[in-house]
């Protein structure tokens, strides 16, 4: 009998173990796939985040490495240097202007794609193209186009509005603040032209994915209450794509903030650094003037001003998945 029970309690035991084995085994052949990306990320990207953060406290400001300790020495000489400044205040601008009209031309295109109109897959087509270009080809276009001398200038002169475009180095609404004047700079128009020609695409890709999931009944019942087209949309549809327009705010964001190619292919620094952003000034203080230290530091503020945007937003997306 002592045998006979031994055998039983064998043969309900041995599927669990052989179960617990197998998970076992699964998970660490998932590990095991999983962890030479996790090897690489942690060097190559957050292993040169705290590369870049440790030169910009050093000394490193020549061909000579000096990693010598300055502290936040090179975060105050930025943060009172006129060029840096100008290109915080051209940052500024940039983005509200970016984001806002990447907004609102891509609700309003999204709505008028959402009408069923005949020839749609042509107009989206034509809409969603400047995204396969580069910003690279597009600075260089619109370089062209907006080019005092060429392009649509040819056709302002003949009506008589001359218009300087890029080279202009006047502020709009500016005053004194700090070493600059703080304003709108008229150049970095020019540049929110192009880049919102390139990106508009995307945010009537993602608005129109929202007009199309909301349902027809919630429209139709509010038809059948006495509400009028505008009401609809400003009531019912755009508050229900707030989740979509917060997307679009920190995709936008996290472009304009580190945007670099845009800007050197279509207008450099500028007259006055009236186009320069952070992103120009690293690169040219990095690579050209080998003032190493102060390039670390201006990424690490430029990677502090994207996380300003980023964390929040992936924080609260981690609790609304809890």
């Amino acid at each position: 009998m002592e045998t006979v029970k031994a055998t039983e309690t064998t043969s309900v035991v041995l599927p669990e173990t052989r179960k617990k084995r197998r998970l076992t085994t699964d998970h660490w052949l998932a590990i095991s796939f999983i962890l030479p990306s996790i090897i690489l990320i942690a060097i190559f990207v957050y292993g040169f985040i705290g590369w870049t953060g440790y030169v910009s406290l050093s000394n490193w400001n020549s061909l000579v490495p000096d990693f010598s300790f300055a502290g936040l020495k090179n975060y105050i000489y930025l943060f009172n240097d006129f060029r840096f400044q100008a290109d915080l205040r051209n940052t500024l601008f940039f983005t509200l202007l970016f984001i806002g009209l990447v907004i609102v031309l891509g609700q309003f295109l999204a709505i008028l794609l959402d009408q069923k109109l005949r020839g749609e897959s042509i107009f989206r087509n034509i809409f969603f193209f400047p995204m396969a270009l580069s910003f690279v080809v597009t600075g260089v276009v619109w370089q062209w186009l907006l080019n005092p001398s060429t392009g649509v200038n040819l056709f302002l002169k003949k009506i008589g509005l001359d218009s300087m475009w890029y080279t202009d180095t006047n502020i709009l609404a500016g005053f004194k603040w700090g070493k600059i004047e703080f304003g709108i700079p008229v150049a970095i128009i020019a540049v929110v032209i192009a880049a919102v020609w390139q990106m508009t695409g995307f945010a009537v890709a993602m608005y129109l994915a929202g007009l199309r999931a909301i349902p027809d009944e919630i429209r139709e019942a509010a038809r059948i209450d006495g509400a009028t087209e505008l009401q609809i949309y400003r009531k019912i549809i755009l508050p229900l794509l707030r989740p979509i327009t917060v997307s679009v705010i920190i995709i936008m964001a996290h472009i304009s903030l580190k945007i670099f190619d845009l800007i050197y292919a279509m207008t450099g620094p500028g007259a006055n650094f009236v186009t320069d952003v952070p992103g120009v000034y690293m690169f040219e203080t990095t690579f050209r003037g080998n003032y190493y230290a102060n390039g670390a530091a201006i990424a690490i503020i430029m990677l502090l001003s994207v996380a300003i945007f980023i964390v929040p937003y992936l924080i609260s997306s981690r609790k609304g998945e809890s």
